[in-house]
């Protein structure tokens, strides 16, 4: 197989950002669907409060979140930095209600060859209390 033959291109991977956000924002049954379909079975995140890989251990970690933030929604700020088999791209947790978005950050991700995200690393520019 080629270079060419195993590089995802940019939309495809741009799409796989989308996902990926979708997922966050993903609740109830659909919940582990969302998480496969944008994540590899064996994909890692960490960030300086988590350290998890797995579809189940993902989709634990998301609803945590999603209990902790309770009507608040993740959106992508800016667009993704893209190349190679990597981005990077900021986001913000944004209430639905308000608009205010008390924690943001950014995530830097590599690419499966299926074009499923296969490690995340999260940096949080903004928390409460903090």
């Amino acid at each position: 197989m080629t270079a060419e033959q195993q590089t995802v291109s940019a939309p495809s991977q741009l799409e796989s950002v989308e996902r990926y956000l979708a997922a966050w924002n993903t609740t109830g049954d659909v919940l582990d669907k969302a998480v496969a379909a944008a994540l590899t079975e064996d994909a890692t995140y960490v960030d300086p409060l988590s350290d998890v890989t797995g579809h189940e251990a993902l989709a634990t970690l998301i609803r945590g979140v999603q209990q902790q933030f309770t009507g608040y929604e993740f959106r992508l700020t800016g667009s993704p930095d893209i190349h190679h088999q990597v981005a990077r791209f900021g986001w913000e947790l944004v209430s639905r209600t308000d608009g205010s978005a008390p924690v943001a950050g950014f995530d830097v991700v590599t690419f499966a060859t299926d074009g499923r995200i296969r490690t995340v690393t999260g940096f949080l520019d903004r928390v409460p209390g903090a």
